[in-house]
């Protein structure tokens, strides 16, 4: 059988085509990938294997999300006064950090152009029960608006109820934005979205693929949780709305995660955060309130720090290796996933060999089977340098939380992996407050509690294919 000259002629081109642009794409690469690691595996493989990596690359190599900024500094420019004004207004707030907490001030006014402020309330919530019933009391309590964020909407019990409460209050004549992730919601049903639209409610997906370059970037995420009612309170932590953040699901049951109430100047960052993400979303306005309202009777310091891949510098990372950095007697982190980066690995190493007490808590049971694995690959190199590892038995653990000495604690959205630091749009309220630092103490000693210090001569016992696939994940883990 003759095979047809023009459909070899077309076959050649094609992929003398297609082999031109994976070197193309393997210089990109090279130029852009966050890690010299990462670089070298996606610049191989665009070059060996042109016909799978490309589309991959199109999906999980780029670490920038473009026109977000862009879109921000063109609004900013059209409402400069309004917003020089806000800015001004909370810097009225700005206080003096303890010693070895400093140098995180100047960061804070770099990353976010607001201070540690004064004037705020901190109240810690754990676990679902306690946190729901927080959030849909200040909901209820709403008189002129409402901002509403989570990576994650459930369309089930725990979803209606936060639907009916949102609705409750659209009936009553208040204003209601509810903004989701629809990478991370996209099981949510469109009947939950028109039931909420139909009563008022302005509804709104980030839309991560929107934006020149970014279509093809599922690999981003807005994996921020924020609630804002009236512009006098506010919630941030590590949980989304659904049934599973309660413990309903068996396997993950009872679900262990840590959320946080604010008051003060605060919750205007917080509130900021949400105008930006809606902005990006819609390219309208929210008419809301910027009037500070100082909680004097607590007064206590904190700071919102929201950080995402269309910051000009890498805020996340910078700032938690700054804070890992600024550790003196005690450092206790609890992250559902640990794939830190180097210069993560190197602060908490140092921190160790400086005699600070490093303890990270991670969940003994997965959610996510190819972090989970990666994180035992660090189990030697913790044990060679002090380093305490524990895995949290009781239920699974999804809790943010990183508490430093006895000055500062830190609530919210980041894990300590690649993915918080430099994929996903990520929010965490920090507290330099005495009472606050206890709770949080207090807190953690229970989890310790309930959970066992790892030891690394059980880890050598395992068979050794799982060891390979921990090995595996380990190695690939920056291409993500």
């Amino acid at each position: 059988m003759l095979i047809d000259s023009s459909a070899i002629t077309i076959y050649s081109a094609a992929t003398v085509i297609v082999h031109a642009l994976g070197i193309a794409h393997a210089a990109h690469a090279v130029m852009t990938v966050r890690s010299s690691q990462g670089a070298i595996a996606w610049g191989i493989s665009l070059v060996t294997f042109p016909w799978l990596t490309i589309p991959l690359y199109w999906v999980l190599g780029r670490t920038k999300f473009h026109g977000y900024a862009e879109a921000l500094r063109s609004v900013y420019a059209e409402h400069y006064q309004l917003v020089r004004q806000t800015y001004n207004e909370i810097a009225q707030f700005q206080v003096a950090l303890p010693d070895n907490l400093a140098r995180l001030q100047p960061l804070a006014k770099k990353f976010t152009g607001i201070p540690f402020t004064s004037g705020n309330a901190a109240e810690l919530l754990i676990n679902g029960q306690k946190t729901y019933e927080a959030m849909l009391s200040a909901i209820a309590s709403a008189t002129n608006y409402i901002l509403l964020q989570s990576y994650i909407v459930n369309d089930d019990q725990a979803g209606e109820e936060f639907k009916q409460a949102l609705i409750e209050k659209a009936q009553q004549g208040v204003s209601i934005y509810f903004l989701y992730d629809e990478i991370g919601s996209n099981k949510l049903s469109r009947s939950y979205l028109q039931s909420l639209r139909k009563h008022g409610i302005e509804v709104s997906a980030f839309h991560t693929t929107k934006g020149k370059g970014n279509r093809f970037q599922l690999n981003f995420r807005n994996h921020r949780k924020i609630l804002v009612v009236d512009g006098e309170v506010g919630f941030v932590g590590g949980l989304n709305i659904g049934d599973e953040y309660l413990g309903k699901n068996p396997r993950l049951s009872p679900w262990r995660d840590t959320h946080m109430k604010l008051q003060g100047p605060t919750v205007q960052s917080l509130q900021a955060s949400f105008m930006q993400d809606w902005y990006w979303a819609t390219r309208n306005l929210i008419d809301v309130n910027w009037e500070i309202k100082p909680h004097q009777e607590t007064n206590q310091t904190a700071f919102v720090l929201p950080t995402g891949p269309a910051d000009r510098l890498k805020a996340c990372n910078l700032f938690f290796v700054n804070a890992i950095n600024e550790a003196q007697t005690r450092l206790w982190i609890a992250t559902p996933y640990f794939v830190p980066d180097d210069a993560t690995l190197t602060a908490l190493k140092l921190a160790a060999m400086r005699g600070v007490d490093v303890r990270i808590i991670l969940p003994n049971r997965p959610d996510h089977l190819f972090v989970y694995l990666c994180s035992f690959s660090y189990y030697s190199e913790m044990e060679a340098i002090g380093i305490k590892l524990y895995r949290y038995k009781n239920g699974f653990m999804h809790q943010k939380i990183i508490l430093i000495d006895d000055d500062m604690a830190g609530v919210g959205t980041v894990n300590l992996d690649n993915r918080s630091f430099f994929l996903n749009f990520e929010v965490m309220g920090f507290v330099v407050a005495p009472p606050f630092v206890a709770s949080v103490e207090k807190m953690l000693k229970d989890d310790l509690a309930v959970s066992v210090k790892v030891n690394y001569a059980e880890y050598q016992k395992k068979p050794l294919w799982f060891k390979l696939a921990v090995r595996i994940s380990r190695l690939l883990m920056p291409l993500l």
